[in-house]
């Protein structure tokens, strides 16, 4: 279970909530509480549209926050959601243990030589294009495998730098239509071949906002119906806004496993 901790004014659902230090101390502190294993900090919005700013004005928001999160809950495991190497580096020298990156190393070049020399966890995302342009990038042939063509060409080149501990993520939202991310979900045991985890985010998202034609506010019981089908699937890892309810998800779908 990943909880999502926005550092920014401007994400689509909790933007602005915990942007100062207090704030993001109380919610990180909540979501453990509710059961969170992983706490992923991110302080730039990748909302669809979404104007990206430099790697200087990321790390100004984090740099008082990450230290503080992990002097607080030393026994925590921080991720950093960023596709910049240089907060990447600075993130992990204050305490993080892992990287989310949601460009898959397509936005700085660096970042897969950064990973291979911090050797740590790294959540390899699939996305074509940028935040602003991504829904511009939604022309596939076969979705699926296309996405699994490209997350497995990156893998063999972070294989090559030495970077072993690999988890990839799909890319729900991320140049892909509602319809492709169905078909993505429904064809998730496909991942297996990549033999990693598979981390999948999918709280709140437009797949479930259109579909039902609800805003991200009334999407939790959407979220729940699509996270049940993702473990159902074969996610390992669950990116989420509402930890409490998503653990429960879990509770439930892992004692069907064994009941």
């Amino acid at each position: 279970m990943m909880g999502i901790l926005n550092i920014t004014p401007d994400s689509f659902f909790d933007g602005g909530n915990y942007s100062l230090v207090d704030n993001a101390l109380l919610h990180a502190e909540k979501m453990l509480r509710d059961g969170a294993d992983i706490i992923d900090i991110g302080a730039q919005s990748t909302r669809p549209n979404a104007t990206l700013f430099t790697a200087q004005e990321e790390w100004k928001r984090l740099e008082n926050v990450i230290p503080a999160l992990t002097k607080k809950f030393p026994e925590a495991i921080f991720s950093i959601d960023t596709f910049y190497a240089d907060v990447a580096q600075k993130a992990v020298d204050a305490g993080v243990h892992m990287i989310n990156d949601v460009s898959g190393g397509t936005l700085d070049e660096n970042m897969f030589a950064t990973v291979a020399k911090l050797q740590v966890p790294y959540v390899l995302m699939h996305m074509r294009g940028t935040p602003k342009t991504m829904q511009s990038f939604t022309q596939y042939t076969d979705v699926t495998a296309e996405v699994l063509r490209e997350l497995s060409k990156k893998m063999t080149e972070l294989y090559r730098l030495g970077v072993n501990d690999i988890i990839v993520d799909p890319g729900f939202g991320f140049a892909k239509t509602v319809t492709q991310n169905f078909e993505l979900l429904r064809n998730l045991p496909e991942f297996n071949v990549l033999e990693v985890p598979v981390l999948v985010g999918l709280s709140r998202k437009s797949m479930i906002t259109k579909t039902l034609q609800i805003t991200s506010k009334d999407a939790l019981n959407g979220t729940t119906a699509l996270q049940t089908m993702a473990l159902q699937n074969g996610a390992n890892i669950l990116r989420v806004h509402d930890v409490a309810q998503a653990k429960e998800v879990v509770t439930l779908y892992q004692t069907m496993m064994i009941a």
